[in-house]
């Protein structure tokens, strides 16, 4: 089986949130018509692995499975080194089912100072996934580190953006300009990978 991603083929992006298709769709550089697992009416897994590589493989194989078509599926968070790797895998959930991200941030501050903590290191993870219907899988895992900042700052990007400055830089993932923030974020290395192994 050729596993390639042929150009112009429509994917099947496993989302409910429709805000990241035009993320999705720029980074993969327009080649590629990307519909929501949501406008197919396609159900929600439960996300019941322990790894970001683990969920973002369950959701693209069940949107794959259920659709018939190539999907692809992304799982992405924050992990704080002071709090063992928390949120990770459960960055979304701590937003509440509202996904309220200024309170999972003063969340993620009020515990770091309810242990005391000095470290402020962290990073973001995205893991991606590409499952064909019934059969193989590919994926792979992009990273990037750097230091939380409170309060908040800027208005750009969306969840943990605004407290998280990315090494070698001033300005947080709320503040950078977005087409910037694209080319260095965890989810720019991660495609870099998709785009390696299966983009001719």
């Amino acid at each position: 089986m050729n596993l390639k991603l042929i150009k112009g083929m429509r994917l099947v992006l496993a989302t409910h949130n429709p805000g990241k298709v035009p993320e999705i769709e720029a980074l993969l550089g327009g080649h590629y018509s990307v519909v929501t697992a949501g406008s197919l009416n396609l159900p929600e897994p439960d996300e019941t692995e322990s790894t970001f590589v683990g969920n973002a493989l369950l959701k693209a194989r069940h949107a794959a499975d259920l659709s018939g078509e190539v999907a692809i599926a992304d799982d992405s968070g924050l992990s704080i080194a002071a709090l063992d790797g928390a949120p990770g895998i459960f960055s979304a959930r701590w937003a509440g089912p509202d996904k309220d991200f200024a309170f999972a941030m003063k969340k993620v501050e009020q515990r770091l100072e309810e242990i005391g903590a000095q470290d402020r290191s962290a990073w973001f993870t995205s893991a991606l996934a590409v499952a064909w219907p019934n059969g193989p899988a590919v994926v792979v895992e992009g990273r990037v580190d750097g230091t939380l900042t409170f309060p908040p700052r800027g208005t750009r990007g969306f969840g943990y953006d605004p407290i998280f400055i990315p090494e070698g830089h001033t300005q947080t993932f709320g503040e950078l300009d977005p087409a910037f923030k694209d080319s260095i974020s965890h989810r720019a290395r991660a495609f870099e990978k998709l785009r390696d192994a299966l983009i001719e």
